[in-house]
């Protein structure tokens, strides 16, 4: 790019949302710009700059400013509610994020571009009151942003008709397969409007950037792309599993919640290739006591050896001596260094939430899914994963909303390939996503050029 040799490196603020599943990716963006020749810097709430980064192990290589959101103390759990939360995060936030534009100019160090995470619009407001350039960073599918679109554009009426759902771009949809801000109509106001408001004033954002790869969807990239300059930049998997071309790095460089890893490595480690069950529900969604128990038996009714990452709020609702009476084959552990799980050789399958974050790192490290879906995103993504992607099954829910334990077992031995012939099919699709992934993130590869592109815009402003 000839940047190195540019007295001034563009100056990039990123943004993210104060969530795991939001951090990571952007995390990974910077890292590649930075990679690149930009100065690019992390803007993170206090809260989360005095929790979740104050771990001496974790060595940033670029600069880290951090803004109120109104809840210094404690973050999201210390306001009363989303509502409370996502207003005072705004007010707050667009107040302390115009003071640091502010600053960093004093002081000779003026923002080239912010990039900012789409459930924050008013970023974009505040990063135009400075006329500084700006992309918005969306964290989940096309396809689930486009529902959102259509619901902010009025052609998806709510509360939905009981039919399929036909947009542009998007395979027919059945209400149960969008996302449940959406098809469970009232009983998430304020997420359903945090989502549809990303696009409140998009028209206005210089790029929009998505945390996949062109092929991945490339229908509705298209028709995305008619209406904004659209730049898929990921997968932001960390670079030692893709593309190997960053050094060092191996993780995202931040927890929320800490990783038990060496017992769950060394543990996996003496098991066969192929063997263990990983499961996992993420950092959010949380089952119930009859869900817990049904994938408890799943788990314990079967041959194989399981792993299963149980966050310390969900653990009383596991069977009584559950841990004990497994023990010999398997691994209860409270949280995981997912990517270091997932390309372990021992692991055969993930039974999965389906949360974005989570089907992009199985699907570039070529891990077939179990799809397990509980809410906002993860209803189409488990769609994606079994009809359009083909790299996993849906483990269906019966009337009353339970998947049952049968069902559980029944698609770990299809995943295996214990019975039937989809396990060798999804197999096959895998190592075609999988090389096109990698083929993405390197030299050359679609994500590498847009982010190329984007470099090259804001040498040019």
């Amino acid at each position: 790019m000839g940047m190195e040799n540019k007295p001034n490196k563009p100056h990039v603020l990123v943004f993210p949302f104060p969530g795991q599943g939001h951090i990571n990716p952007m995390l990974q963006f910077a890292k590649r710009l930075l990679s690149k020749g930009v100065k690019a810097a992390l803007v993170s709430t206090l809260y989360l700059a005095n929790s979740s980064f104050s771990d001496s192990s974790i060595s940033f290589s670029f600069d880290h400013h951090t803004i109120s959101d109104g809840f210094d103390q404690g973050g999201f759990n210390q306001a009363a509610n989303a509502e409370t939360y996502l207003s005072t995060f705004c007010s707050v936030g667009s107040r302390s994020l115009a003071a640091l534009i502010m600053k960093l100019g004093e002081t000779g160090h003026p923002v080239d571009a912010l990039v900012y995470d789409s459930l924050m619009p008013w970023a974009l407001d505040v990063a135009k009151q400075f006329g500084v350039p700006s992309g918005a960073f969306f964290t989940q599918s096309c396809a689930v942003n486009s529902v959102y679109y259509h619901v902010w554009k009025g052609h998806l009426q709510l509360p939905l008709p009981r039919t399929r759902v036909h947009l542009p771009a998007l395979p027919p949809l059945q209400v149960s397969e969008l996302p449940s801000f959406v098809a469970l109509h009232g009983l998430y106001r304020a997420w359903l409007d945090v989502l549809v408001n990303q696009f409140s004033n998009i028209d206005e954002a210089d790029w929009v950037f998505f945390n996949h790869f062109y092929e991945l969807e490339t229908e509705v990239m298209d028709w995305m792309s008619k209406l904004w300059n659209v730049m898929t930049i990921g997968p932001t998997v960390p670079s030692a599993y893709l593309d190997k071309r960053l050094q060092n790095n191996k993780d995202y460089g931040m927890n929320i919640f800490d990783p038990n890893a060496s017992a769950c490595l060394s543990w996996l480690s003496g098991k066969p290739k192929g063997s263990v069950v990983y499961v996992s529900f993420g950092s959010i969604a949380s089952l119930g006591t009859e869900q817990m128990a049904e994938i408890g038996w799943a788990l314990k009714q079967r041959k194989g050896y399981f792993l299963w990452v149980v966050r310390e709020t969900e653990k009383p609702k596991l069977p009584d001596n559950y841990i004990k009476e497994t023990s010999n084959k398997g691994l209860v552990v409270t949280w995981c260094p997912q990517l270091e799980v997932l390309s372990h050789e021992s692991i055969g399958c993930f039974l999965t939430h389906c949360g974005f974050n989570s089907v992009l790192e199985a699907l570039s490290l070529g891990v077939p899914m179990l799809a397990m879906p509980q809410w906002t995103d993860q209803a189409t993504n488990a769609k994606y994963i079994e009809d359009v992607w083909r790299v996993g099954i849906r483990a269906r829910c019966d009337n009353k909303g339970i998947v049952k334990r049968e069902t559980i077992e029944h698609g770990i031995k299809e995943l295996l390939k214990e019975v039937g012939e989809k396990g060798k099919e999804i197999r096959k699709n895998l190592i075609k996503w999988k090389n096109l992934a990698n083929k993405a993130v390197d030299a050359g590869g679609n994500s590498d050029k847009n982010i190329d592109k984007f470099i090259a815009e804001l040498l040019s402003n």
